[in-house]
């Protein structure tokens, strides 16, 4: 008997804003593969027998490699197991949920999407910052910052990018210089706001804000670090009129 997989995405990180769905996916899961990002805290209401499995992926030491985790998704549900993939943020905003969901039709195995609350709008709604304002922004955009030209990994059409009101850049705080660069060359203006926002949602939140031209060499000052959501536009500004989430201090050691 063929068992089911939800595809779940867990939130931005503040175990609260998890919908009702995931956690009802989570409660009946047999077994969970849950990555990197996924708070831990979630983990605990999964049933007592419940199999846990890590995928999480960062430079250097990931849990499981792609391939491996879609032979365990499909090698669980044809045991007739309840298997839940659980992500961060939303599972289709540069989740991979849609290569998993596509294993899954082939092997004929049923499942379901369950979306999540995506950090690029998350993180700077806890910093204060809306993504559109009827005075700032009227289009927004979400881009994975890992392509870089130097590698020939850069396929970002940047001339577009730049005409875009607010851009919110994921996993991109080690190619911040080039992204700035960039954006310059094909028409942002130098001074453009920039909000970064570390651990957004939880309760290690840290934002700085800058300006295009000098936001590469204020990371490095502030010393921050993944996981980190850069929010390039005018919307940036709003935090000093809105900003509501309590941070913590950060002293520079």
């Amino acid at each position: 008997m063929s068992g089911y997989v939800y595809i779940v995405g867990a939130g931005p990180g503040a175990p609260k804003l998890l919908t009702i769905r995931g956690l009802e996916c989570i409660q009946q899961a047999d077994v969970i593969l849950y990555d990197r990002l996924v708070n831990p805290e979630l983990l605990t209401h999964a049933k007592a027998d419940a199999e846990l499995i890590y995928c999480g992926k960062e430079p250097g030491n990931h849990g499981l490699i792609q391939d491996e985790i879609h032979r365990v998704l499909v090698e669980q549900a044809n045991l007739g197991k309840q298997v839940l993939r659980l992500k961060g943020g939303d599972p289709f905003v540069f989740g991979r949920g849609a290569e998993e969901a596509a294993i899954l039709r082939k092997a004929n195995i049923p499942f379901e999407i369950v979306p999540g609350i995506t950090a690029g709008i998350a993180a700077p709604a806890y910093a204060g910052i809306p993504v559109t304002h009827r005075d700032h922004a009227a289009s927004f955009a979400i881009v994975t910052g890992h392509g870089r030209a130097e590698k020939e990994q850069d396929f970002l059409n940047w001339a577009a990018l730049a005409q875009i009101d607010t851009v919110a850049f994921y996993m991109s705080v080690g190619n911040i210089a080039h992204i700035t660069k960039s954006l310059i060359t094909y028409g942002k203006s130098e001074t453009t706001p920039v909000a970064v926002i570390e651990w957004g949602t939880t309760e290690n939140q840290r934002t700085i804000t800058g300006k295009l031209a000098t936001i590469a060499q204020d990371i490095q000052n502030h010393r921050i670090s993944n996981p980190t959501m850069i929010l390039v536009g005018d919307v940036v500004s709003v935090r000093e009129q809105i900003a509501w989430f309590v941070e913590k201090e950060h002293k520079l050691c």
